[in-house]
C-alpha cells in the first residue's frame, strides 16, 4: 500500500517547541486572567469557563478563581481541552492584530504544498485546539496555509498517547493505517499510533541521532520518503 493520507504534529515537526513554550503560552498566561474577567459574559466563553469549573472540581469558583486555576495549568503545561479552546481565543487577537506570527521550520510550507500537489490528504493533529491550529496555520511566516488540510484534529478525538484516538482518526479519513503517515517528535505518540497501525517517522529536529525506538527519523520534512516507507 501507498501513502495517501499524512496527519503531523505541531510542536516539534512543523514549529519549533521554543515558538510555543517561548512566544504562545507566555502571550497568553498574561492576558489568559484578564479575558475571563472582561468576557465572562460571552456565550463561547462563559461555556469554557464552566468546563473549567467542572474540570477543576469547583463548581462555584469565581472568575478570579478561574483565571488562578487556568495561569496554573498553562504553568503545569496541562493538555486540558477547555484551556486550550480560551488560549486559542487569546491567540486569535494576537496573530490577527499582527503582534503574533505562527513560525514553521523553513521547509515545511513548500513541502506540504507539494505533498497536496500530489494528491494527498493533509491533516493536522495537536494537543492544541483547533482554533489554535488553524491561526497558526492561517498566520503562518509562510502565509494562510490552512486551504492544504482537510482536518485539524484536537484532544476532543482523544489523548495523543492514546491509540483509540488515532483508530478515530482511520475512521474519519476512512483509510487503513498503513495508508496514514504521522509525523511526530514524541515517541509515545509514536507508539500510540504504531499500535492503531499507521506508519509513523519520528522528527528530531534537535539532531539527537537515536530515542526514537523502532520508529525512523528525519531531520527535516526534506528527507521523507514517501515511496520508500514500511
Amino acid at each position: 500500500m501507498s501513502i495517501k493520507a499524512i496527519v503531523t504534529d505541531i510542536e516539534g515537526t512543523t514549529t519549533s517547541i521554543s515558538f510555543v513554550a517561548d512566544t504562545l503560552f507566555p502571550y497568553a498566561k498574561a492576558r489568559i486572567q484578564q479575558f475571563v474577567l472582561d468576557n465572562a459574559e460571552r456565550p463561547d466563553v462563559e461555556q469554557e469557563i464552566s468546563a473549567v469549573r467542572a474540570e477543576a472540581g469547583e463548581p462555584g469558583a469565581s472568575l478570579e478563581r478561574v483565571g488562578e486555576i487556568l495561569v496554573n495549568w498553562i504553568e503545569q503545561d496541562l493538555k486540558i481541552t477547555p484551556l486550550k479552546t480560551l488560549q486559542g481565543m487569546i491567540w486569535r487577537h494576537g496573530y490577527e492584530s499582527g503582534q503574533l506570527k505562527g513560525h514553521l521550520y523553513q521547509e515545511v510550507a513548500a513541502v506540504l504544498r507539494s505533498w497536496k500537489q500530489q494528491g494527498l490528504s493533509l491533516n493536522v493533529y495537536s494537543s492544541g485546539s483547533e482554533a489554535a491550529q488553524v491561526l497558526l496555520f492561517g498566520y503562518s511566516e509562510a502565509g494562510d496555509l490552512t486551504a492544504l488540510f482537510d482536518h485539524f484534529f484536537d484532544t476532543r478525538i482523544g489523548g495523543k498517547r492514546d491509540a483509540a484516538s488515532y483508530e478515530r482518526i482511520k475512521n474519519t479519513l476512512q483509510l487503513p493505517g498503513a495508508e496514514i503517515l504521522f509525523l511526530s517528535d514524541v515517541v509515545a505518540e509514536l507508539d500510540a499510533a504504531h499500535s492503531a497501525g499507521l506508519v509513523t517517522m519520528a522528527l528530531d529536529r534537535e539532531c539527537i541521532g537515536d530515542g526514537f525506538g523502532a520508529h525512523p527519523h528525519v531531520t527535516s520534512f526534506l528527507q521523507i520518503d514517501l515511496d520508500h516507507l514500511a
